[in-house]
C-alpha cells in the first residue's frame, strides 16, 4: 500500500547513521584498544589513525542523526512515532528541542553526543601523549553500548535496540493505519509531557547528562593506569577531568533540585526521590575519589582507595541508568521511565556489567602491584582525616542507594520490603548526622598539615573561627530558633549541632582564603567549595526548619479542597492548611492581603494560569507597603487529575512559595454581579433574588469555632439566617474588624444559593449594613496554599561558590593560562547566577 504524505527518506537516512555510527565505534574501539598494547611506533600510529577515523565517523553521524529527529520533531512529522509521542504543535522551541531527551531514545542520544565532544576535545588534546589510546577506547566501549540501545533492528527474533525512527503504523495496532492518507485524520501528537514544560527540562538533562560522559573520564584513566602499569601517573591528568566531572555533576543535580522547587510537585528542593538519589551517589564517591587522589599527590597515601572511588562512580552512574530506564522505579519514583521491555533492559544490565566486572577484575588483579606506603597515617595529619572524610562520603553513598534499591529486592528476590511511613525522614535523621561529621571536618582539616600537626599549632589556628561560629549559631538560637518540632527534641538538637557545623565550615574555611593563604585565589579552589558546600548546608538547614505554611481555611472559614491528596506532595493533605480565595473579594494571608484576580488559558492546551494579587501591610499603617502579583499555573490531565505548578516571590531572606490545591474547571463567562448593601436594624428582614434573610444579631469580637478574637480587639461579626423560597436555611458570618493594618472586611458565602456576603459597616443612625452578591454562576474560588522558605537563597549561592571553587581548582590543576581561566570562572559564575536566580 502507498500512504499519502510520508517522508520516508528522512528515517531511512536516521537509520543507516545510526547502524553506521554503531560499526564506527566498534571499530574505534577495537583500533584504540590495537594502539594502546602495540609498543612500535609505526604500528602504533596505522593503529590510531584508523582509531580516529572511525570515531570521528561516530561523531559526525550522531550529531546528524540529532538533527534529522529535531527536524522530524519540529516539522511534526508524525508518520514517525518519536514525533507522534513526544511533540506537538502547540509546543514553544525549545520545548521542541527539549522533547527530544523527554524519550528513552533521544536522552541515550544526548548522551552519546556529549562522550563523542569529549572524545574529540580529548584527542585534539592529548594527540602525543600515551594516554590517548587506552582513554579513548574506554569512551569509545562507551559509544558501542550507547548506540546500540538506538538501532532497532532484529537478529532473527531478537530485537537490538529502539529506534527513533520507527514508523507510527507499524507500532500501533489501530484501523487508521489501515487507510493510505492516515496522516490527514492525525492532527496533533502527544506532546512533551505537561509536567516537563518547564525551563528546567531544556538545560537540566544536558548538563546532568554531560556530568554523567565526563565521570567516565577519570575512570577512563584508571583503566589506563592499570593496563599500563602506570599505577600512579594516571591520578594527576585525571583530577581535572575529575573536578569537571564534580562540579557539572553537582550542579546538574542542584538544577533538578530547583526545578523540583519551581515546579516538580515536591513542594521543595530535594524529596528523596529514587532517581535524585541515584544520582547523588555517584557524586558523593567521586568526590569521595578527590579527596583521596589529592592526599596521593600530596603523600603518596590512599592510591588504592583512589582506585576503588573512581571505579564506583562511574559504576553508580550506570546503576542509576538501570533503576531510571528499566521501569524498576516505576511506582516510586516521578523520574523513572516506564517499563522498556526486556531486551532493551537486557543491554542496559550489560552496559552495567561491562563497566564493573572486567575493571574490579583487573583491580584486584593488580591490587598488590598498585603502590602503597604501609605506615599508618598519623591521626594529627590532615591526610588521615581527608580519608576519614571520604569514608564517610562513601558510606553515607551505600546508605542512600542501599534504601534506594529496595524496589530492586523486592522484584530480584520476591521480597514485599515496605518503605517507611515517613520516607523523607528515615534519611534525614542520618543525613544530618552526616552533615554534622563533614561539617566539623571541613571546618577543622583544611588547617592540619600533612604528616603531622602540633596541637597547639592548630587549636590557635581554630579558635577564632570556632568563636565565631559559636557567637552566630547562638545568636540564631535565641533570635531566630529552628522551629522543627515534629520529629521531637532529639532531632531538634541535632539540627542545632549541624547548624553549628555547617556555619563553622563556612566561617572556617572563609578565614583560611584570608588569613592562611593571603586571598590567593588560585589557591582557594578547595576552601571556596568547601564554603560553598557548608553554605548550601547551612540554608537548607535554616529554610527546612523554620519552613511555615501561611494559609489557613480560618481565615474565612471555607475548607475546601475535600479530597485527601495534595497536587503538589501527593500526600495526605491538612485541610487547614489551605485558603480558599472567592474572585475578587481580599482575603487575610499571614501580613499580606490576596486577592484572587482572574485566571487565564496558557499557551497550551489545558493549562491555566491564576493571578493573584499579593497586598502587605504593616502593623500600624493603613496603606499597602508592597504590591506584588502571583501566577501560579495548573495542567488539568486527560484523567482529571490536576498538575499543580507553583510561583514564587523570591527575596534575599525568605520566598512566598505559592501553588493551586484546587481549581474549578472552565468557565467562559465574565461575572458581572456586585455587592447590593441593605441597612438593617436586629431582628430585621431584608430579600434577595431566592428568598429572604434576617439579622439575627451583631456579635462583638466573637470566639467560636470561625473567630478567636479578645476582648481588647476591635470586630464585630453579623450573624444572619438566609431562607430560600424551598424553605432551606443557610448560616452566614460576615465580619468586619479594624486592626493595625485598618479596616478589614472577612466574607462569607452561600454556596448553595451563590451568594456572596459582605458585613460592610455600621451607618450613621446605627444600622447595620450588609451587602449581599448574588450570581447566576457558580461562585468562582481557586484554593491555594502558601509556604515561607526562609534564607532558601542561602542554598543557591552555595551552590554557586562550590561550583566556582571547583573551577579554580580545575584551572590551577590543568595549568590553564591566567586570560583563559579568568574567562571560564567569570562565565559559569555569570551562567549560575542567572539561572539559579533569575530565569524561569
Amino acid at each position: 500500500m502507498n500512504f499519502i504524505g510520508e517522508n520516508l527518506f528522512i528515517g531511512k537516512l536516521g537509520h543507516l547513521l545510526v547502524i553506521i555510527s554503531w560499526v564506527a565505534s566498534l571499530i574505534a574501539a577495537i583500533a584504540f584498544f590495537k594502539a594502546s598494547s602495540r609498543k612500535q611506533d609505526a604500528e602504533k600510529d596505522s593503529w590510531l589513525a584508523l582509531a580516529r577515523g572511525s570515531f570521528l565517523v561516530q561523531v559526525l553521524g550522531i550529531i546528524t542523526v540529532f538533527g534529522l529527529i529535531f527536524y522530524i520533531c519540529q516539522q511534526h512529522l508524525y508518520e514517525y512515532l518519536y514525533a507522534y509521542k513526544h511533540a506537538s504543535k502547540e509546543l514553544e522551541f525549545r520545548y521542541l528541542l527539549a522533547c527530544i531527551w523527554e524519550g528513552q531514545e533521544g536522552s541515550f542520544l544526548l548522551w552519546a553526543i556529549w562522550h563523542a565532544l569529549i572524545g574529540v576535545f580529548f584527542m585534539a588534546r592529548y594527540k602525543k601523549q600515551e594516554w590517548q589510546a587506552p582513554v579513548m577506547t574506554v569512551i569509545s566501549v562507551a559509544q558501542f553500548f550507547l548506540l546500540m540501545m538506538l538501532l532497532g533492528i532484529y537478529i532473527s527474533d531478537i530485537k537490538i535496540g529502539s529506534s527513533p525512527f520507527y514508523l507510527t503504523r507499524n507500532e500501533l495496532d489501530a484501523p487508521i493505519f489501515n487507510r493510505p492518507e492516515y496522516l490527514e485524520f492525525i492532527k496533533d501528537g502527544m506532546g512533551l509531557n505537561v509536567l516537563l514544560r518547564n525551563y528546567w527540562m531544556v538545560i537540566h538533562p544536558p548538563v546532568l547528562f554531560l556530568g554523567f560522559a565526563s565521570t567516565l573520564i577519570p575512570y577512563a584513566f584508571a583503566y589506563a593506569g592499570i593496563r599500563n602499569r602506570k599505577f600512579g601517573e594516571w591520578v594527576k591528568p585525571a583530577i581535572p577531568w575529575a573536578l569537571f566531572a564534580a562540579c557539572v555533576l553537582g550542579v546538574g543535580i542542584m538544577m533538578g533540585g530547583k526545578w523540583a522547587y519551581e515546579s516538580l510537585s515536591f513542594g521543595g528542593y530535594w524529596a528523596w526521590d529514587p532517581v535524585e538519589n541515584a544520582s547523588l551517589v555517584p557524586w558523593l564517591i567521586l568526590v569521595a575519589g578527590l579527596h583521596t587522589m589529592a592526599v596521593y599527590q600530596a603523600t603518596g597515601h590512599s592510591l588504592r582507595a583512589s582506585y576503588f572511588f573512581i571505579i564506583l562512580s562511574l559504576v553508580f552512574i550506570l546503576y542509576s541508568t538501570f533503576l531510571t530506564r528499566t521501569g524498576v522505579l516505576g511506582d516510586t519514583s516521578v523520574h523513572s521511565f516506564t517499563e522498556a521491555g526486556k531486551a532493551i533492559n537486557l543491554m542496559i544490565g550489560s552496559f552495567v556489567l561491562a563497566f564493573t566486572l572486567p575493571m574490579l577484575v583487573m583491580f584486584v588483579k593488580h591490587y598488590k602491584e598498585i603502590p602503597a606506603i604501609h605506615k599508618e597515617e598519623e591521626s594529627s595529619s590532615r591526610e588521615f582525616w581527608m580519608f576519614i572524610g571520604s569514608l564517610v562520603f562513601f558510606l553515607t553513598a551505600m546508605f542512600i542507594i542501599a534504601k534506594t534499591s529496595v524496589p530492586v529486592y523486592n522484584k530480584v528476590f520476591g521480597t514485599s520490603i515496605a518503605p517507611p511511613e515517613d520516607v523523607e525522614f528515615s534519611y534525614n535523621k542520618v543525613v544530618v548526622m552526616v552533615a554534622i561529621v563533614v561539617g566539623l571536618l571541613t571546618a577543622i582539616a583544611q588547617y592540619m598539615k600533612y604528616k603531622h600537626t602540633p596541637g597547639k599549632y592548630l587549636l590557635k589556628k581554630i579558635a577564632f573561627p570556632t568563636l565565631v561560629a559559636s557567637l552566630i549559631t547562638g545568636l540564631l538560637a535565641i533570635f531566630y530558633p529552628i522551629t522543627y518540632y515534629s520529629k521531637g527534641a532529639g532531632f531538634l538538637g541535632a539540627l542545632y549541632v549541624a547548624l553549628f557545623a555547617s556555619i563553622y565550615a563556612t566561617v572556617a574555611n572563609a578565614m583560611y582564603i584570608w588569613l592562611v593563604i593571603k586571598g590567593n585565589l588560585k589557591q582557594a579552589g578547595a576552601s571556596l567549595t568547601h564554603a560553598g558546600f557548608a553554605l548550601m548546608l547551612t540554608g537548607m538547614i535554616i529554610s527546612s526548619g523554620n519552613k511555615e505554611v501561611i494559609s489557613s481555611s480560618l481565615v474565612n472559614g471555607i475548607t475546601l479542597p475535600a479530597s485527601g491528596k495534595d497536587p503538589m506532595t501527593k500526600q495526605t493533605d491538612n485541610p487547614l492548611e489551605n485558603l480558599t480565595l472567592i474572585r475578587q473579594v481580599p482575603t487575610r494571608m499571614s501580613n499580606y492581603e490576596v486577592t484572587y484576580l482572574k485566571d487565564s488559558a496558557g499557551h497550551e492546551k489545558g493549562r491555566k494560569f491564576y493571578k493573584l494579587q499579593f497586598d502587605r501591610k504593616e502593623k500600624g499603617s493603613a496603606g499597602i507597603s508592597e504590591s506584588f502579583v502571583l501566577q501560579p499555573d495548573v495542567y488539568m490531565m486527560k484523567d482529571n487529575n490536576m498538575s499543580s505548578n507553583p510561583d514564587t516571590k523570591t527575596y534575599l531572606n525568605r520566598d512566598i512559595f505559592t501553588y493551586i490545591s484546587y481549581a474549578l474547571k472552565d468557565k467562559n463567562v465574565e461575572d458581572t454581579s456586585t455587592f447590593q448593601v441593605t441597612e438593617m436594624h436586629i431582628g430585621d428582614t431584608a430579600f434577595y433574588g431566592n428568598g429572604q434573610f434576617v439579622l439575627n444579631k451583631v456579635v462583638r469580637n466573637p470566639r467560636n469555632q470561625r473567630f478567636q478574637y479578645q476582648e481588647d480587639d476591635a470586630a464585630l461579626m453579623a450573624d444572619i439566617t438566609f431562607i430560600s423560597r424551598d424553605s432551606m436555611r443557610y448560616h452566614a458570618l460576615p465580619l468586619v474588624e479594624v486592626d493595625s493594618f485598618g479596616l478589614h472586611h472577612v466574607d462569607d458565602t452561600v454556596y448553595a444559593q451563590n451568594l456572596f456576603v459582605r458585613f460592610t459597616g455600621i451607618s450613621d443612625d446605627q444600622k447595620v449594613r450588609i451587602g449581599v452578591r448574588e450570581t447566576d454562576q457558580m461562585i468562582d474560588f481557586v484554593t491555594v496554599k502558601a509556604y515561607v522558605f526562609p534564607y532558601i537563597v542561602l542554598v543557591w549561592f552555595g551552590i554557586i561558590l562550590m561550583a566556582a571553587g571547583f573551577i579554580v581548582s580545575l584551572i590551577r590543576r590543568s595549568g590553564m593560562r591566567g586570560w583563559q581561566g579568568a574567562l571560564l570562572l567569570a562565565g559559569v559564575t555569570i551562567a549560575l547566577l542567572y539561572m539559579f536566580l533569575f530565569a524561569n
